[in-house]
Parts: C-alpha cells; sequence; structure tokens
C-alpha cells in the first residue's frame, strides 16, 4: 500500500489482517547509475542511495539495518528467515533492527522495541510480539494494551512504563525515524546496508531474494568496491 493512500482506518486493519505499509517515495532516491555483481542490477534490484548515511559500527564492521512494522503481516513472515540469516551472518556483520513510524500513532510500538531492548528482553519477546498480533489477534496498538500484554508476560509493568518514558527511548524513536526518512523507505519490510543501499520485496522480487542482494552488497562493500 503506497502512503497516499494510508487512511487512518489502516492501522486497525493492518494489526487484524496483517496489511503490508508501503511508501510512494522512490522519486526521492537518487537514481543508482553504477552496476552491482552480475546477478543483481542497482536500480533494478536495489537501489543505492544518493548519499551515504553515516553507520553506528566500528571500523571493519559492516551494518545491516532491517525496517519492520509489529502489525504489518509480511514483516512477520519474514521474521524466521531474517532471524535464520542473523544467526548465520558472518562476523563482521552488525545487524540492527529498527521499527518504522509511518504515522505518530506507530510510536506505542516503538516504544514497545525500545523498551525491550533496554531491558534485554528483545531475544525473549520480540518474536513473541508477533504472535500476539498475528496468531492471537491481539490489538496491541496502544501504550495501554500493551502495558497490559507486557505484565501478563512476566515483565514487571512499572518498570517497563517507567523505561517507555525515558530520555533514552524517546530519542531512540527520534533516531528511528530519521533513518526512515534518511534511507526514504517505500515499505516494510526492507533493509538497509551500510548506509549505502535499501532493499525491499518490491526491488528484489521478494524477502528471500533480498537476502540475496544484502549478501551480494555485503561481498562488494568488503571488496571495496562499494
Amino acid at each position: 500500500m503506497k502512503r497516499r493512500e494510508f487512511s487512518l482506518a489502516t492501522l486497525g486493519t493492518a494489526a487484524s489482517v496483517g496489511t503490508t505499509v508501503a511508501l510512494g517515495t522512490v522519486g526521492l532516491m537518487a537514481p543508482a547509475l553504477a552496476q552491482g555483481p552480475a546477478k543483481f542490477v542497482a536500480g533494478k534490484d536495489y537501489i543505492k542511495l544518493g548519499r551515504p548515511i553515516p553507520t553506528e559500527t566500528e571500523a571493519g564492521k559492516i551494518e545491516v539495518i532491517e525496517f519492520f512494522w509489529y502489525s504489518c503481516g509480511h514483516c512477520n513472515a519474514f521474521e524466521p528467515a531474517f532471524a535464520q540469516w542473523v544467526k548465520n551472518a558472518p562476523k563482521d556483520v552488525v545487524v540492527r533492527r529498527m521499527p518504522v513510524a509511518f504515522r505518530e500513532d506507530f510510536a506505542p510500538q516503538q516504544r514497545l522495541f525500545f523498551s525491550l531492548e533496554a531491558m534485554g528482553l528483545l531475544d525473549k519477546l520480540h518474536v513473541k510480539v508477533f504472535q500476539a498480533i498475528h496468531g492471537e489477534r491481539l490489538t496491541l496498538n496502544t501504550d495501554a494494551s500493551i502495558l497490559t500484554w507486557i505484565e501478563k508476560q512476566g515483565v514487571d509493568k512499572t518498570k517497563f512504563a517507567d523505561t517507555a518514558k525515558s530520555f533514552g527511548v524517546a530519542s531512540k524513536l527520534k533516531r528511528a525515524v530519521q533513518l526512515q526518512n534518511d534511507f526514504k523507505i517505500e515499505g516494510v519490510p526492507s533493509l538497509g546496508v551500510a548506509g549505502k543501499y535499501y532493499i525491499d520485496g518490491t526491488s528484489a522480487g521478494n524477502m528471500d531474494r533480498a537476502l540475496q542482494v544484502t549478501d551480494s552488497l555485503l561481498a562488494l562493500v568488503r571488496q571495496g568496491r562499494a
């Protein structure tokens, strides 16, 4: 779904039926002229950003960012494959997950993710959030509904609420929005590689192929050709 078609009703619908969210901002990308590996072509299989985005990795490391939304059905379907890819990723790859906010009412799920991250609970509860929304059909799209759910997971709800309101989490929300704007995110799930490349299921054909494109771009970065 394109951003211009995005209505206020979408959030509730997506939470219940797993709608994919997409943005119509491809025109804001600078067209990539260089061709990548023989198998994948810039401007077709992936987009090379007009201006590189600073990464948060140390020298010798390559950053891969997954942009996602908990209520997105395609993000839920992609999670097992991406989790396996992360598990098998080379040691020089640093993976970051980044929840998007196409509208202000996406913020509660952003706070959920970053609070779980701050409390060291992502490994335990990240997948369970997807399961709650897409398997149990829970509508976790407000701070109140999230707090009720988080307490049922055995988490101290007071500590969670304090974390969600913290300056650290608020800063991460701002950074997430900045990154999705810098990458000109067209939809989720999508991937950012080395602060230079953008890949999604539309450009790559599907998300399994998007991971293949990612592997290929990582090889280019290592070779110093990107």
